[in-house]
């Protein structure tokens, strides 16, 4: 039972990468490709904790904080540039 979730949970996370891939590639400004680079971390984040559950193991718990951390503060960054030029462009 717990390799038909892990199948179709690596699935799913596979076909959103795909599709983030693609709003990467397409997306018409620099917000959206550096909201993309955002999702793709999350889900770099999901499918690294799937497969630790999978395996019953936490020894790259560490990994996984790290890399949200920076995802969060690469967001928040992200966000900080757009709200200033927005106000520089008033």
């Amino acid at each position: 039972m717990l390799g038909i979730v892990y199948t179709a949970t690596s699935a799913m996370l596979a076909l959103s990468v795909l599709f983030v891939l693609f709003r990467l590639v397409r997306g018409p400004s620099v917000l959206d490709r550096i909201m993309c680079l955002s999702t793709l971390s999350v889900l770099l984040v999901s499918f690294m904790a799937v497969e630790m559950a999978v395996r019953g193991d936490n020894a790259y718990i560490g990994v996984l904080v790290s890399i949200a951390l920076l995802g969060f503060v690469a967001t928040l960054t992200a966000a900080r540039f757009a709200e200033r030029r927005a106000h520089d462009l008033d």
